[in-house]
C-alpha cells in the first residue's frame, strides 16, 4: 500500500503542529523561508532545482488513518496529546497556503530565500524537513553538475552515478545533473519519469564472459548493429582500440561504432593525464574511424576534467559518477527553513552566526551593460528596489498556479541562460580555504528592520 507523505518529515515538527493546534495556534498565519546561510567551500553560487518534487509533495501532503494510528502509539504523544479530536483535524489537513520560489535553474546565493512559504502555521511547521531535504539534494547537485559541465567546455558530460548514492536520489541526481547541462544520464528510470535521455553500452562483464575480446565486440555488434559504443579498456587499451574497429569493419564499418568507451589509465600515479587517449584517437583515424567518439570515465570530477583539457586529449564526453551525484567536495548543502513573519509580526533569529532578516523577502537581480551579473538585493517583499525579482508566486491557497514546472527542456536552458551571467573563473572557483561572501545586498529599509529588530 502506498501511504501520503505525511510522515516524511522529523517528528519535532508533528510534536509542535500537534502543540499548536492544542494551544489556538495552528490557523495563525506564518511565513517560513528556505535559504542557504554560506555557501560551500569552491562554490560561488547555486543552481537552484527540485521545485518540480517540492510542489508535488505539498499538493500530495496529507496523512491516513494507518499513519495517525501509529503515531498515537509513539511515547512522544503519551498523555493524550493526539486525543480524537487532535486524530481528526490531522485526518483532513491539507497544504492550503501560497508558494513563491525561485525557478528551477536560477541562479541563487547565500542569504537568498529560494522559496517562501506562507501558509497557516501547522502547515507551515509539518513540511519543513521534506522541503529542506528536496531542496537541499537537488540543488547540491545541480551545483556541481553545473561546475562539471563548464570544466568540460564543449565536451558533453554524461551522469553515470546511480550506484553510487540511494535508489530515489539517484533518480533525483539524474534530473538535476541535466537540468544543469549534463547531455543526460545511465539511469533508465530518470529517462522514463522526467524524459532525461539515456546512454549506456555494455560494461566489463559483458567482455569477459567471452572467451576473447574480439568475441565480445563481434557479439555484442550483432546485436547492436544501429551504432554503439564499445569498452575497449578490460585489457589493452590500444588492442581493444583496434579490435573495436575491426570488429565494426567486418559489419559494416564506421557508423556502427558510435564511440569508445575508456574507463581507465587517463591519470598515472602522480595524477597527471597519461595520454592514452591521444593515442585510442590515433588508432581510430589510422583505422578509417575518424568519426567515432571517445567517451573517458573513471572517478572524474571538474579538477580532473580540466587537467585532461588542459594536457589536450581529444575526448568528446566524460562519464561522471561518484563525485557527481554526492557533490564529493562539497556533499552537504546545509540549507535551512526559518520562520520570519508570524501574523503582522515579524520576527527574527539572532543567534551568533545564525541570523536571520525579519519579514517576508524577495530577491530583485540586476544585470551590467553587458548582460552579465551586476549583483541581487534582498528586500521586504513589498519593495520596489532596481532589478527583477527573481521568486515567482507557484501555489496560492494550496492550488497551482505557475505553468511550466515539469518542462526540464525549459530549466535546463534557464540554467544554461542564468550560468552565462558568470564568469568563467565564478564557475570554477578552486579555494577550498575561503567560503565566498553572499553577494546580495541588503535593502536600505531591510537593513533598518534588522537594527530595530535586532536592538
Amino acid at each position: 500500500m502506498t501511504h501520503p507523505p505525511g510522515l516524511m518529515t522529523d517528528l519535532y515538527q508533528l510534536t509542535m503542529a500537534v502543540g499548536y493546534l492544542k494551544r489556538g495556534m495552528a490557523q495563525e498565519p506564518a511565513v517560513c523561508e528556505a535559504f542557504v546561510r554560506r555557501l560551500p567551500r569552491r562554490r560561488s553560487f547555486l543552481l537552484t532545482a527540485g521545485l518540480q518534487r517540492a510542489v508535488e509533495y505539498l499538493r500530495a501532503f496529507r496523512f491516513d488513518a494507518e499513519q495517525v494510528a501509529y503515531l498515537r502509539k509513539q511515547p512522544a504523544f503519551a498523555g493524550g496529546a493526539l486525543d480524537d479530536e487532535t486524530c481528526e483535524a490531522l485526518l483532513a489537513l491539507r497544504f492550503e497556503g501560497d508558494l513563491w520560489a525561485m525557478p528551477e535553474g536560477t541562479l541563487a546565493f547565500a542569504g537568498e530565500p529560494l522559496l517562501r512559504v506562507e501558509a497557516p502555521l501547522w502547515q507551515a511547521q509539518l513540511v519543513e524537513t521534506n522541503l529542506l531535504s528536496i531542496l537541499n539534494h537537488s540543488t547540491m547537485v545541480a551545483s556541481k553538475a553545473a561546475r562539471v559541465v563548464a570544466a568540460a567546455g564543449g565536451a558533453a558530460v554524461l551522469e553515470f552515478g546511480t550506484r553510487r548514492t540511494h535508489d530515489e536520489a539517484a533518480v533525483n541526481a539524474a534530473r538535476s545533473a541535466y537540468l544543469a547541462g549534463c547531455l543526460g544520464s545511465s539511469n533508465v528510470e530518470a529517462g522514463f519519469r522526467y524524459g532525461v535521455p539515456i546512454f549506456g553500452t555494455m560494461a566489463h562483464m559483458w567482455v569477459m564472459c567471452h572467451d576473447a575480446e574480439q568475441a565480445s565486440f563481434d557479439n555484442y555488434l550483432d546485436v547492436y548493429s544501429g551504432g554503439t559504443t564499445l569498452l575497449i579498456d578490460t585489457y589493452d587499451i590500444v588492442r581493444g582500440t583496434a579490435r573495436a574497429c575491426a570488429s565494426a569493419r567486418a559489419r559494416g564499418g564506421q557508423a556502427l561504432l558510435s564511440a569508445v568507451r575508456v574507463d581507465a589509465q587517463l591519470f598515472d600515479g602522480q595524477g597527471e593525464p597519461t595520454g592514452i587517449c591521444r593515442q585510442v584517437r590515433q588508432v581510430l583515424d589510422d583505422e578509417g574511424f575518424g568519426e567515432t567518439r571517445i567517451v573517458a570515465s573513471g572517478d572524474l570530477n571538474e579538477y580532473r576534467i580540466g587537467a585532461l583539457q588542459a594536457a589536450g586529449e581529444p575526448i568528446d564526453a566524460y562519464g561522471v559518477g561518484t563525485e557527481l551525484v554526492n557533490s564529493k567536495d562539497a556533499p552537504s548543502l546545509g540549507g535551512v527553513y526559518k520562520v520570519v513573519q508570524v501574523g503582522q509580526r515579524p520576527v527574527i533569529k539572532l543567534s551568533a552566526g545564525k541570523t536571520t532578516w525579519p519579514g517576508r523577502h524577495q530577491v530583485f537581480r540586476q544585470l551590467d551593460g553587458e548582460g552579465r551579473l551586476a549583483g541581487d538585493t534582498l528586500a521586504l517583499a513589498h519593495e520596489r528596489p532596481d532589478g527583477e525579482p527573481v521568486l515567482q508566486p507557484v501555489l496560492r491557497g494550496g492550488e497551482l498556479v505557475a505553468e511550466g514546472l515539469d518542462d526540464l527542456k525549459a530549466h535546463r536552458e534557464r540554467a544554461r541562460a542564468s550560468l552565462a551571467l558568470l564568469p568563467r573563473e565564478a564557475l570554477l572557483a578552486e579555494d577550498d580555504a575561503v567560503t565566498p561572501e553572499p553577494t546580495a545586498e541588503l535593502s536600505a529599509l531591510l537593513a533598518r528592520c534588522k537594527d530595530e529588530w535586532g536592538g
